[in-house]
This record gives structure tokens, C-alpha cells and sequence, in this order.
């Protein structure tokens, strides 16, 4: 279950619950073994100090100390591949120690961009124990999670960036029946990022969080690039257009994550994993070439009109 208390399934999940066989054939020719180190690695600029992220980092909701070894093997890949954001929250269970021991022991810890998220109940407690369990002295970006405790916080984290235990403050929601106090806490509060729900079936955040960050000059974390992996559901049975090395895309994922990075308004989309095949997978989103507004919108059509087939 995620902390919204609503079913998360992993690729690996969804063959094994039922999906099986249609998802396995889309999963054997969606993983290529690494991406194409060959391209240009995609950077997006944080609007508040023109600081550029790789644009595909990796979710951390599913850490769990039984997969310690994956983590690891996950970390230290995606430092070879150019990526950094590292998104975890001090609600993801084990996550913050499997970080914190992971880039210990890899020491790579310079190397990444460290994201955790706290809420109002407890808030420094909260940060000394993730600073703690991450096993670093500052934070490059701490958030509200889900908007709580938006109004207490804020100064506290305002001090602290000015203390420099953190670079960035930002605040986070997953659900589009937030979007509305989202937008609200955007026009009220000095924020340097947010962090929504978005993808190629939920749009929703397009219409007024995405303009307004752009209005705003706030980066953007992108969660549920794949819709709690139902989009991988749906395209069991798709085929990959012809059109789609015209965006350097290999895969289902690619296509899902090229999508979303390529918004104006997108910094970086983190989406979860805990498996090196998937990890790899989704890096290689993050190179080459990135669809303009026209292919934007015939990534759309080609989705919607595969989807409507498939529902009439």
C-alpha cells in the first residue's frame, strides 16, 4: 500500500498478480540492458539558482530492507549513468537508512541530490532523525509532505535553509484532490520546489499547478509517472509506434517518463523502483533527444486513441 493508503504495484508485481503474460512480453522488450550512454544526458534548470538536475531520478517508497542489496546495486548504478534525485520521505519505512547506508558505503553521497519529506506533528524531531538515518549533515531539499502542515513549517524550514542545513524547500502532494490547496500554498509561500502527480492518463496537474510553477519559477518533481504502474497495464498489448526513435524511446517507460520531463514546467520525474533492470530502463529516458509541443501532443492522441479502442 502506498501512504495514501491505496494498492502500489511494482512491474515486477504485476507479472506476478495476474497481468502475466501480456505485461512479461511487454516487460522482455522494454528493458533494454542499459541505456544509450552514447546520448546527451537531459538536465533541467531549478528556477531559484539556475542549478540543472538530470531529469529522471528514482522514487525510494518501496525501500525495504529485504531488497538492501537491489538498493544498492540501484544507487550505485544510477551514479554511473548521470543521475542524482534521490526522492524519500520520513514515512517510507526503512527508506531514509537503506539511503544513508547505501551511499556510505558507496560513498557517493556529493554525488546526489537528497530530497526527504516531513510533516507538521514533530517537524524537527522529524528532520534530525532523517538527517540521522541518511547519514548526512545537510539536506539538498526538504518538503511538506502532502501539504501537512504547510503553514507551521515553512518558516522553520525557511530558517533552516538560512542556517544551511538545507538548499531547497518545497512541498508535495500525490492527489489530485489536493491540486486545489496546492495552488493555493504556491501563491502563498516562498517555495523553491513542488511535487505533484502527473503522467501521460492523469493531465490534471497541466491545467493549472504546471502553468502556475511556471508563472511562479518553481522546479518541479514529477511522482506516479506511471500511474501506480497502471500504465504499463494498459500497454501489455500495445505496440510502440514506429515514430517513437524519433525521441531516442525504446520502451513503454521511456515513452511515459519522456512525456512527463518534456513539460516546460518539469525539473525531474522520480519514479520508483527497486529493481537494476528497471532502474537502468528508466535512466535511459533521461538522454537524448526531448518531444517538442507538436510531438507532444501526438504522444497524446496516440495514447488516447489506443486507449478509447481499447474501452469500447
Amino acid at each position: 500500500m502506498s501512504s495514501h493508503g491505496r494498492p502500489v504495484f511494482s512491474r515486477r508485481e504485476l507479472i506476478e498478480g495476474g497481468v502475466a503474460a501480456g505485461v512479461a512480453a511487454l516487460l522482455a522488450r522494454a528493458t533494454p540492458a542499459a541505456p544509450a550512454s552514447s546520448l546527451a544526458l537531459i538536465r533541467k534548470a531549478i528556477p531559484a539558482s539556475g542549478e540543472k538536475l538530470p531529469a529522471i531520478g528514482i522514487g525510494t517508497d518501496s525501500f525495504r530492507a529485504a531488497v538492501s542489496d537491489d538498493i544498492r546495486a540501484e544507487l550505485k548504478r544510477m551514479v554511473e549513468l548521470g543521475g542524482s534525485v534521490i526522492d524519500t520521505a520520513a514515512a517510507y519505512g526503512d527508506a531514509e537508512a537503506l539511503i544513508g547506508a547505501a551511499l556510505e558505503s558507496l560513498g557517493t553521497r556529493d554525488k546526489m541530490f537528497i530530497a526527504t519529506k516531513l510533516v507538521g506533528s514533530g517537524g524537527a524531531d522529524s528532520f534530525a532523525r532523517s538527517l540521522q538515518r541518511l547519514k548526512t549533515a545537510r539536506l539538498d531539499l526538504l518538503q511538506v509532505h502532502n501539504l501537512d502542515g504547510v503553514a507551521e513549517l515553512i518558516p522553520t524550514l525557511q530558517a533552516w535553509k538560512k542556517s544551511g542545513k538545507i538548499r531547497y524547500i518545497g512541498v508535495t502532494t500525490s492527489r489530485g484532490s489536493q491540486h486545489a490547496e496546492l495552488l493555493s500554498v504556491m501563491r502563498s509561500y516562498p517555495l523553491d520546489f513542488i511535487q505533484v502527480d502527473y503522467s501521460l492518463a492523469n493531465r490534471e496537474a497541466a491545467e493549472a499547478v504546471l502553468p502556475l510553477a511556471l508563472e511562479r519559477k518553481l522546479a518541479v518533481l514529477v511522482n506516479l509517472p506511471f500511474g501506480r504502474s497502471s500504465l504499463f497495464e494498459q500497454a501489455a498489448d500495445r505496440k510502440l509506434p514506429d515514430w517513437a526513435p524519433q525521441i531516442d524511446v525504446n520502451s513503454w517507460g521511456q515513452y511515459f517518463l519522456k512525456y512527463v520531463i518534456s513539460h516546460p514546467a518539469v525539473t525531474c520525474a522520480i519514479p520508483g523502483s527497486t529493481k537494476l533492470i528497471h532502474l537502468e530502463d528508466n535512466q535511459g529516458a533521461g538522454r537524448g533527444r526531448l518531444p517538442d509541443a507538436a510531438m507532444r501532443r501526438k504522444m497524446e492522441q496516440y495514447w488516447d486513441s489506443a486507449t478509447k479502442s481499447a474501452g469500447s
